[in-house]
């Protein structure tokens, strides 16, 4: 996903050059995404980033304040990403609606795709209570929460109900994408995603 401009911006430090932080934490987000969070320990990272140990604690204060971290960068990533396609079709919420399933389904083919990190992390750590976890069940509330939005533009009389079709749709197309590919199910994201539109709309 794109990066956020404003979150790149405020990583530069005076010389131009990325800050210690923002090196520990793209770092991170790297490894912790290709290998998974509990592979990677805090040393690999101190060691791939090039910064000393006691820096990255200065940041990052334990692994889960690290994972934490990662998580709302992505959010943040996806969010920018989800405004600049609704911008697009910002006059139209049936055409923004179709937009979205169709950036999502190019996301899930790219080449460097290994699975939603929200629902990756979510897996990892079980616990409800975990930081980390916590991040990643917000992420999905406001995903359904928008589709939500976007539902009731449509002129479905449940939106609600075509929201929670359409999060189990996506949620379920990042996660068979992960394991099978492009060529898998998860080409049938987006004509799966119509025809319930469709439905909900007829009903």
């Amino acid at each position: 996903m794109k990066k956020s401009t404003a979150a790149t911006a405020t990583a530069i430090d005076e010389q131009g050059a990325p800050s210690v932080r923002e090196r520990i934490l793209e770092t991170a987000t790297t490894l912790f995404y290709q290998e998974g969070v509990r592979a990677v320990g805090v040393d690999l990272v101190v060691e791939r980033s090039g910064v000393a140990k006691t820096s990255l604690y200065r940041h990052f204060a334990t692994k889960d304040d690290l994972v934490v971290a990662f998580l709302e960068r992505e959010d943040a990533e996806y969010w920018s990403d989800w405004e600049r396609v609704a911008a697009q079709e910002k006059e139209d919420a049936d055409a923004e609606l179709q937009a979205h399933l169709r950036w999502i389904a190019r996301h899930i083919a790219g080449p460097k795709y290994r699975g939603c990190p929200f629902l990756n992390v979510a897996t990892e750590f079980p616990a409800p209570t975990h930081p980390a976890r916590a991040v990643a069940t917000r992420h999905k509330i406001e995903l359904h929460r928008r589709l939500g939005v976007l539902a009731k533009k449509v002129g479905t009389r449940k939106p609600d109900q075509l929201a929670d079709q359409l999060v189990l749709l996506i949620d379920g197309a990042y996660m068979n994408g992960q394991l099978l590919g492009k060529k898998g199910p998860m080409h049938s994201l987006v004509a799966a995603g119509l025809s319930l539109i469709l439905a909900a709309q007829r009903r």
